[in-house]
C-alpha cells in the first residue's frame, strides 16, 4: 500500500517538474508540490503505522477483523465449545471451535503480544462466559 502511494507521488513530482521546466512556471510551484508530497508521505506513514485491533474480547464474546479466511468473525462466549492451538499451512494458529461446527482461526503471527498470553486470556474469557470460576 505504502509502496504504491510512494510510486504515485513520485510520478506526480516528476510530472510537476516537467511542467515547470517546459512551460517556465515559477519555481515556487515545484517547491510547493514537493512539500505537499512530503506531507502526504508523512501522513500516510503515520496512518499505516497505527496498530489495528485484530481480535477484540469482551464479557459477552469476541470479534475478529482484518483476517482473511478467519471463518466466523464474531460469536458469543456461550457459543464457543473450546479453544485449541494448531498448525495450518505450516503456521501456528489459535482455533475457536463453536458448538454448531463453525470455527474462527487466528494466525499467531497477527498478534502483537505473546501468543501464550492470548490463549490464556481467551480461556479466561471463555470460562467467565460459561460461568466457570477458578478454584484456589
Amino acid at each position: 500500500m505504502l509502496g504504491v502511494l510512494l510510486a504515485a507521488l513520485g510520478v506526480v513530482v516528476v510530472v510537476l517538474t516537467l511542467l515547470v521546466a517546459l512551460f517556465e512556471l515559477p519555481a515556487w510551484l515545484l517547491g510547493a508540490g514537493v512539500l505537499g508530497t512530503a506531507v502526504l508521505v508523512l501522513v500516510a506513514a503515520v496512518a499505516l503505522s497505527r496498530r489495528t485491533t485484530i481480535v477484540r474480547l469482551d464479557d459477552t464474546g469476541y470479534r475478529v477483523r482484518h483476517i482473511r479466511g478467519a471463518g466466523t468473525a464474531e460469536a458469543r462466549w456461550t457459543d464457543v465449545e473450546d479453544v485449541v492451538t494448531a498448525t495450518s499451512a505450516g503456521e501456528r494458529v489459535v482455533v475457536l471451535r463453536l458448538r454448531d461446527g463453525r470455527t474462527t482461526t487466528v494466525p499467531v503471527r497477527m498478534l502483537a503480544g505473546d501468543p501464550d498470553d492470548f490463549v490464556r486470556d481467551l480461556q479466561a474469557h471463555l470460562d467467565k462466559g460459561h460461568g466457570y470460576r477458578r478454584i484456589g
